[in-house]
């Protein structure tokens, strides 16, 4: 049996107690297969909604961790590939923002945490004990907005990227931000240096979106004269300024959606969606990759493993489901339900 067919198979077994939910970044081959593809926020969105009782997230590790944390009592989450990590998640480690975080209490001032939803659930469950929430790509404007009228400046997790252009975008200025040196267990940084500021940025960055380039932008607009570049905000600030425009996967989506026929759209991310771009809209508009980036977390879901965990399931052989620790999770929830009460 071929896994599509096992996949199909299994999806009609189950029925309704099974939904798939598949990340952008995902390849055509898996994504064929899901109920819903999205974002981060777009996704997270439909979770609570959701009555089946087995869901498989087709993405990355914290995607799943973020559904088991809103899913509802007597259901399950799954993933194919439990070891597909994120990179950018790994730089925010739980017991090193913690410490962190207990500097600042300790100095007095009140800083709001306030995490990139690419985070360990235990990043997101110490947003959620001590004030703060979380943001995807899509609302990082906005969170960063609500962060900063709960408290004496914000600490944003772990992509200096998207908080460097989000305070952009909100005219924040420059000699107001400051960006953590967490070397030394936490202790490198001067507590009297960012007292001076109002926004606090993690070190952390994106590996798939760090290897574009403004002299990538350059050589495009060279090539394509009359193109639009348009990139994701996980881009460095100078990349996010040579471009035409920057924002979420679904802004992505729809600006290639709205583009007049004949235009040439070049796009700054993962290279699964720019690929299935050009594909649905070729051949009246021209859409190209500033440059070739995939991530390679990402990719370890496939096919193949996607239909061995629905015959587990179908089989009622299903592995252990993707579990968070109630100290950890209740915190955690808290932290995504202040975001998506907020972005309602």
């Amino acid at each position: 049996m071929t896994p599509t067919s096992t996949i199909s198979q299994a999806k009609q077994a189950l029925g309704n107690d099974l939904y798939l939910l598949g990340h952008h970044y995902q390849n055509d081959a898996v994504l064929d297969h899901v109920d819903l593809r999205g974002d981060s926020l777009e996704l997270a969105r439909r979770i609570p909604d959701l009555a089946a009782r087995y869901i498989v997230f087709c993405g990355v590790f914290f995607m799943a961790e973020s559904a088991a944390i809103l899913a509802t009592e007597g259901q399950e989450v799954h993933t194919p590939r439990a070891d597909a990590m994120c990179v950018m998640a790994e730089m925010a480690p739980s017991v090193l923002a913690e410490r962190v975080m207990q500097r600042f209490l300790d100095h007095g001032r009140k800083i709001i945490p306030l995490t990139y939803v690419n985070s360990s659930a235990a990043i997101k469950a110490m947003c959620g004990r001590l004030g703060g929430s979380v943001c995807t790509s899509a609302n990082a404007a906005t969170m960063l907005k609500w962060a900063m009228s709960r408290g004496d400046g914000v600490l944003f997790l772990p992509d200096k990227n998207l908080a460097q252009n989000t305070a952009d975008s909100l005219g924040l200025p420059r000699t107001s931000r400051h960006i953590l040196d967490i070397r030394k267990d936490g202790e490198a940084f001067s507590l009297e240096a960012t007292d001076k500021t109002d926004l606090i940025m993690w070190p952390g960055c994106c590996a798939v979106h760090f290897r574009f380039r403004t002299s990538q932008i350059k050589a495009m607009r060279t090539h394509y004269p009359d193109c639009r570049v348009l990139v994701h905000p996980e881009c460095s600030p100078e990349v996010v300024k040579a471009s035409d425009g920057a924002g979420s996967t679904s802004y992505l989506i729809r600006e290639c959606q709205e583009a007049p026929e004949g235009s040439t759209l070049v796009i700054g991310t993962e290279i699964n969606l720019v690929a299935r771009l050009a594909a649905q809209h070729a051949p009246g508009k021209t859409i190209v990759p500033l440059s070739v980036s995939s991530c390679a977390n990402m990719a370890k879901t496939t096919q193949d493993n996607l239909a061995a965990l629905l015959h587990r399931i179908q089989a009622g052989d299903a592995p252990d489901p993707v579990q968070v620790a109630p100290e950890i999770a209740e915190p955690a929830k808290l932290a995504l339900e202040r975001m998506l009460e907020v972005c309602a």
